[in-house]
């Protein structure tokens, strides 16, 4: 009889963890269908903002690769309600912008966007705009580029104690020579200032006029270097050699980043 009355209490038992376990299931799986919706919807703005950012490059008579973004911040979806987004970073390959004529190369160009504002129809739309606080940016223009820039024949440029290193071959009153030596880099209004003061050339005869004419090819290749425009309104703020090439940081403020529709 008492074994008849415990298998009896257990049952209800039974079924009270088996409710229990199937509330926690469906939980698990309406939690997952939520960030499975946040992500798609996420990569559906992604997409959108995509467009609009390369409508924005050629606005500057610029070209790139087609653009990256992610939007960071979760969950997505209650950002898509308050019409604001912590970050978005989108990322610039291969762009090219016109400088004197000439192209320079930008192999990789990384956009932070902070706090950015954009409605609900205009992410669905692609009208309208979208706006960041805070936008930085930080990019490489190549060696190559800067070289072409300066119109010396075998010139090449490179990094050096972190400096911008220069080797060049010359003609000095009739003997040929290889200049090297190193450059102040400033830069001012968006432009990139390059000053060659202090170059040196093995076999450089011991004359006045040589020394005159050396510095000459210095003043000649010392040179303000205006930027291509960057998008989204960026304002150059520093610039410094790297291996890679001169990384160049900028920012701005309260701008748009799609082309307003």
């Amino acid at each position: 009889m008492a074994e008849a009355q415990a298998a009896y209490e257990e049952r209800p038992r039974r079924r009270g963890r088996k409710v229990l376990i199937g509330l926690v299931v469906l939980l698990l799986v309406l939690a997952g269908l939520l960030v499975v919706a946040d992500r798609v919807a996420a990569g559906v703005a992604e997409r959108a903002i995509a467009d609009q950012v390369k409508q924005e490059v050629a606005k500057q008579d610029a070209q790139s690769a087609a653009p990256q973004v992610q939007v960071g911040g979760f969950p997505f979806l209650t950002q898509v309600l308050a019409g604001r987004y912590e970050h978005i970073s989108i990322v610039l390959t291969d762009v090219q912008g016109p400088v004197r004529g000439d192209t320079v190369s930008v192999p990789r160009l990384d956009v932070d966007a902070r706090n950015v504002k954009a409605s609900l129809d205009t992410i669905r739309s692609g009208q309208g705009d979208v706006v960041a606080e805070r936008v930085d940016g930080r990019g490489t223009i190549t060696y190559d580029s800067l070289a072409k820039l300066l119109d010396r024949p075998g010139l090449t440029l490179g990094e050096q104690g972190g400096k911008l290193a220069v080797t060049a071959p010359v003609d000095i009153l009739g003997v040929k020579l290889t200049v090297v030596g190193t450059a102040d880099v400033t830069v001012k209004d968006n432009k990139v200032g390059l000053r060659f003061n202090d170059l040196n050339a093995e076999g450089l005869p011991n004359l006045p006029l040589a020394r005159t004419l050396l510095a000459n090819y210095a003043k000649g290749i010392s040179v303000d270097v205006p930027l291509p425009a960057l998008p989204f309104q960026l304002n150059v703020r520093t610039v410094e050699p790297k291996p890679e090439g001169l990384t160049v940081t900028a920012d701005a403020r309260n701008v748009p980043i799609n082309s307003a529709g």
